[in-house]
């Protein structure tokens, strides 16, 4: 069906053009929108098959950067709410948050599933392997993380953490699988601490695997990244969606 010719998205545009503009905080700006869109998608002020305004529009009505704006949606595709088509705009697909998470090529499922197998030994072999510039890297990423208070920019610096970690292995097979699965890791964990507000608790859990990997303990390493997932996968529970 071609949403942008459906009588729904015809009638009506996401949010009705005479709603008042409600500026929010820059603080969790896109944890704000996100919520906002989603409880309306939810309650079915936007029906399936409704169309939502453009970037610049969101961006405008809520006082935020286009790049909130981003951000949000890419949640909302995450959880299954929408789906963006080019040239013709985001959509409304499901009344409520799918069952498993959409994360590009991968899910959820896949990640959850796929992981403690990947990255729990990568670690192990990580504590044992690595060098003493890639344990000065990983602190540095930790720390940055820490006092990092842009959502999209703390995203990359996990995504960049959990590829290093497998490099530093020494194993190819493992920095290969997990630098395939780095846009979907980082689709999850945005969409995470938006939702679940996961992303201080992930800067503790960052600082557990590096103790362990500078204590060269493989037994240590390995358990703080199985500790790691298990609070992810805990959080995906959280939302309704499988975990490993």
């Amino acid at each position: 069906m071609n949403l942008s010719d459906s009588p729904t998205a015809r009638q009506r545009e996401a949010i009705p053009s005479g709603a008042p503009s409600r500026p929010l905080p820059r603080l969790s700006a896109a944890e704000a929108v996100l919520a906002e869109l989603r409880g309306a998608i939810e309650a079915g002020d936007l029906p399936v098959g409704s169309k939502l305004p453009a970037e610049a529009a969101l961006a405008a009505r809520y006082g935020v950067s286009r790049s909130v704006v981003r951000e949000a949606l890419r949640s909302c595709a995450a959880l299954g709410l929408t789906e963006t088509h080019t040239g013709k705009g985001t959509f409304v697909v499901s009344g409520r948050i799918s069952g498993d998470l959409v994360l590009g090529r991968y899910s959820a499922r896949d990640l959850t599933e796929a992981r403690p197998h990947i990255e729990v030994p990568a670690a192990g072999l990580a504590a044992l392997r690595r060098s003493d510039e890639d344990l000065a890297t990983l602190k540095g990423i930790v720390a940055d993380m820490v006092l990092e208070d842009d959502p999209a920019a703390w995203v990359a610096l996990d995504a960049a953490f959990h590829c290093l970690i497998a490099r530093a292995s020494g194993n190819k097979v493992f920095e290969s699988v997990v630098v395939d699965l780095r846009e979907a890791l980082s689709n999850q964990s945005e969409t995470l601490n938006l939702v679940a507000d996961r992303q201080r608790a992930s800067d503790v859990e960052h600082r557990r695997i590096v103790t362990a990997l500078e204590a060269g303990s493989a037994e240590l390493a390995s358990a703080a990244m199985a500790e790691h997932l298990a609070a992810v996968n805990e959080a995906l529970g959280s939302l309704g969606t499988p975990g490993p």
